[in-house]
């Protein structure tokens, strides 16, 4: 059996917050290790996460994102990297800071020289730039302002057209950000040496549904919809009131700013694009239904074919995953009836009074055909569990 893969993100404070949380929870749902460390941050701190998306003004609008912890000690992993079988750099302002740190430079040097897989987003590149990595003529794409850096440092300039590209040139995988994770995803982990087979290979992979709506929870749908399509899947994303190209507003719930506050802060996310016409969105076309939480489910219950559409699936032995305040709709399908249930405390007496058994301490509980989980804490075995009910496989 091979070694399990293990792979360090370096972090900082207004990290881009999809292209930190995507690779953390997306890998660690295949069984690799993740380590996250930052510069003058211990194990246990935390980063600020940004969030970059375009808001109707010329260049992107940065909002706050998410407290995201800190797993590893950064000079722990600078005096050995050849531990590690990847470095993964998410984007945002932290890196220009970071370009001037030696030990952050030599770092990247070392795993430019060890010629292990460089995930690169947005304007991380320059990072590689610093470190000597690009110069040579290697092929590399970024947020359109790093192309003179990249052929200043020696790097050759690739479009990034669609946003969905990745460029792979060796051991350097570069993008404009996070569009593009499924690709990335695909193509690190086959740099890892990733065999990933899927049970039903000759149709093209198995097909999943992300039900939205406005302020859907950002983690939850779009974690499962870049990790599914980043392991072979065909994932389309509908809303009741929305068209193929029109966009929800996603929204961020994370711990209480204030500790004599209880319930979770709500903060404007990424948006998110609903990629099929709600008119194709048919239990007979999809494996898979995935129901993310926030407050969309609020919009989808009042919606009687979204309800109906969720029972369809169920009836018909497709897999439905629900997480977090998603469970409201699986109430009102009538699915939770005599079934374990994942369930935190704001779906706890839903899926009690559905009949469920609210189960409060497993990070995701399978039921059957039905995968549920409690919040977006719980999304590397939220979407490990979906994988696994999908019949594809990833080995080493």
């Amino acid at each position: 059996m091979a070694a399990p893969r293990k792979v360090l993100m370096l972090c900082g404070d207004y990290m881009e917050d999809f292209e930190a949380a995507v690779p953390l929870y997306a890998l660690s749902a295949l069984g690799i290790t993740v380590d996250c460390a930052a510069p003058g941050k211990r194990p246990g701190d935390s980063c600020l996460t940004a969030v970059h998306d375009f808001l109707g003004f010329e260049l992107y609008t940065e909002l706050t994102g998410h407290r995201f912890t800190i797993t590893a000690d950064f000079a722990a992993a600078a005096a050995d990297p050849s531990r590690y079988d990847a470095l993964v750099i998410p984007g945002g302002r932290f890196t220009e800071q970071l370009s001037a740190d030696a030990a952050v430079v030599d770092l990247v040097a070392a795993f430019a020289a060890l010629r292990r897989p460089l995930v690169l987003t947005c304007h991380s590149q320059l990072l590689l730039a610093a470190a000597g990595g690009l110069s040579g003529g290697t092929r590399c794409t970024a947020f359109f302002s790093l192309r003179p850096v990249v052929e200043l440092a020696g790097g050759a300039w690739v479009d990034p057209d669609p946003f969905e590209l990745c460029v792979a040139d060796g051991h350097v995988l570069s993008a404009i950000g996070w569009p593009a994770h499924a690709q990335i995803l695909a193509k690190l982990l086959d740099a890892l040496g990733a065999h990933v087979v899927a049970a039903d290979a000759g149709r093209g992979g198995q097909r999943v549904l992300i039900l939205c709506a406005d302020y859907v929870d950002d983690y939850e749908a779009n974690v499962p919809f870049r990790a599914l399509a980043g392991v072979g899947c065909r994932v389309e994303s509908a809303c009741p009131t929305k068209r193929k190209g029109e966009t929800v507003v996603t929204a961020i719930y994370d711990a209480a700013g204030t500790p004599a506050v209880t319930v979770s802060e709500e903060r404007r996310g990424h948006n998110f694009v609903v990629t099929a016409d709600w008119a194709d969105a048919s239990a007979d076309d999809f494996d898979c239904v995935v129901i993310p939480g926030g407050r969309a489910p609020e919009l989808l219950v009042t919606h009687d074919r979204a309800v109906a559409l969720v029972k369809e699936f169920a009836d018909k032995g497709k897999v439905v995953a629900s997480i977090g305040h998603g469970h409201l709709l699986l109430a009102a399908a009538g699915l939770l009836r005599g079934r374990k249930c994942a369930s935190g405390v704001p779906m706890r007496v839903v899926s009690r009074l559905a009949g469920a058994e609210a189960v409060e301490a497993a990070a995701a509980v399978v039921d059957g055909r039905l995968v549920t989980a409690a919040s977006w804490t719980d999304l590397a075995q939220f979407v490990a569990r979906v994988i696994d009910l999908l019949g594809i496989s990833v080995s080493f």
